[in-house]
């Protein structure tokens, strides 16, 4: 049975779990104003010592592969590096708007999870549950909150939003899409670090495991930093 720690900090939220495909072992969040490098090791371990866990049995560490806040991936990747290459444990990288639309289950319809990354802009993908399991409908893409509304109107499916973004275009949403919509309540609305368990146990059964080594966050578009250089 696979058993995985997970790492979760690619927005405000600093989570932590311990999981394997039959359950949640342990899990820890905080959703503060504290940055993560002050909360995520003393968070991880924590829950590896209330659990029991020796570090050596987990098969993996999950980590939010991105998109997000650049330093909260930073910070989660080389804690999953560092604990990767000290225990020789394999990275399952779980796309965080996976993670996020993971919150879901037994919606009919269209998950659509919306990262507010400024400028009128979402980090953003759509999905669904299915029979067969998760479906990507659209991977993960960084765009303006009115290419993703054309993108849902086109597709034509009932629809729930849902993550950060929300609260910050929930009345344009209302306005301009012309399909049924629902928001998610705010315990399903964040990143959590037993739907990143979840998925990565998915990833890490179909071989979408890199080495610690190998692993690098997906930011899918430049820094602000980077950007406002570039425009100089």
């Amino acid at each position: 049975m696979n058993k995985i720690l997970a790492i979760e900090a690619s927005g405000l939220v600093a989570s932590c779990a311990i999981a394997t495909e039959e359950k949640i072992i342990g899990e820890f969040s905080l959703n503060l104003k504290l940055t993560h490098s002050q909360t995520l090791l003393p968070m991880v371990d924590e829950v590896v010592k209330r659990t029991g866990t020796d570090l050596e049995e987990i098969d993996a560490i999950a980590v939010s592969g991105g998109p997000g806040s650049f330093t909260g991936l930073r910070i989660g990747s080389a804690t999953a590096k560092g604990l990767g290459q000290a225990l020789n444990k394999p990275i399952v990288a779980v796309p965080t708007t996976q993670t996020i639309a993971a919150n879901i289950f037994g919606f009919e319809g269209l998950i659509v999870p919306l990262m507010d990354a400024r400028r009128s802009q979402v980090y953003t993908g759509v999905y669904r549950n299915t029979a067969a399991g998760f479906e990507v409908v659209r991977d993960q893409m960084a765009v303006s909150i009115d290419e993703i509304v054309e993108i849902v109107n086109d597709l034509k499916e009932p629809v729930i939003f849902l993550g950060d973004g929300v609260p910050v275009f929930a009345e344009l949403l209302k306005e301009k899409v012309e399909v049924k919509i629902q928001f998610a309540p705010v315990n399903n609305s964040v990143q959590r670090a037993g739907s990143l368990a979840v998925r990565a146990i998915e990833m890490f059964k179909a071989g979408l495991a890199v080495t610690a080594a190998e692993h690098v966050p997906d930011y899918l578009r430049l820094s602000q930093a980077e950007r406002e250089r570039k425009e100089k």
